[in-house]
């Protein structure tokens, strides 16, 4: 007999960490939209006048589609890492635990209200930045496709590190020290044809390179990496970081122990 999906408790979960967004709004919704406009004003017109224009378009459209990921990225690492966390904190996680609810329907409410707001902001950004800027859109649906897949990605890497942080400083290195470097090495803010044949190579390294050109391909219709590897890379993280939280609800890898 297949199990009953427990829609309310999901729902229990999923509204539960929507209210903490709602009680820390404008650090969570305002303040990341303010920074990305500041990137975009410094970087958009300040330097984008001395660059020029890249595959066709201004320098302050093709950076848009980075800026929005490297929101994205880390509001989705931030939001879920937290939210799962702090059940550890409090040691309310026992209660999520003996609750109704198996282990993908935990991920789904924490994972799903986390990817939401990444969602949400990515969208947000999005038609802010087409206030100051004539941004093309070459395929809208993909656009959220995309947006969809790789918050939900991230916002799963995110819960795996809120269940093994032994600490708060230890929700932040991820993020800090290599997500959000990688992002900015990954072509967020410039073309990888502008670089030299060897870092063009090191750079493909890097997974991020494939979100950010997938993404990018989707507003501009062009990619410097073939969309065909950049999707292939991105179901990878996907499954893997998959694999890897079944894994640890199946050990009790810091959640039971």
């Amino acid at each position: 007999m297949v199990k009953q999906i427990n829609f309310v408790g999901i729902l229990t979960i999923y509204k539960s960490e929507w209210s903490r967004f709602r009680r820390t709004f404008w650090q969570s919704l305002i303040t990341p939209i303010v920074t990305t406009m500041l990137f975009l004003l410094v970087f958009g017109n300040a330097i984008g006048e001395r660059v020029g224009g890249i595959n066709g378009v201004s320098y302050a459209a093709f950076i848009i589609p980075g800026l929005i990921m490297l929101t994205v990225l880390n509001e989705s690492l931030s939001n879920s890492s937290f939210g799962i966390y702090m059940p550890k904190f409090t040691g309310t996680i026992y209660e999520i635990l003996s609750a109704p609810l198996s282990p993908i329907e935990i991920v789904i409410g924490y994972v799903g209200s986390a990817a939401s707001k990444s969602i949400l902001l990515g969208l947000l950004i999005f038609f802010t930045s087409t206030f100051f800027i004539d941004l093309p859109i070459a395929h809208p649906i993909p656009m959220v496709l995309l947006l969809v897949i790789v918050s939900c990605t991230f916002s799963m890497i995110g819960f795996t590190i809120g269940v093994i942080a032994k600490s708060f400083d230890h929700l932040q290195f991820v993020p800090l020290l290599i997500i959000t470097p990688l992002t900015f090495l990954g072509g967020a803010f410039y073309s990888m044809d502008m670089l030299p044949a060897v870092w063009k190579t090191i750079t493909l390294f890097n997974p991020i390179v494939y979100v950010i050109s997938a993404f990018r391909w989707s507003f501009l219709g062009t990619a410097t990496v073939n969309l065909n590897a950049s999707l292939m890379v991105i179901f990878l993280m996907f499954f893997v970081v998959l694999s890897l939280i079944i894994i640890i609800f199946k050990t009790g890898y810091r959640i039971k122990t």
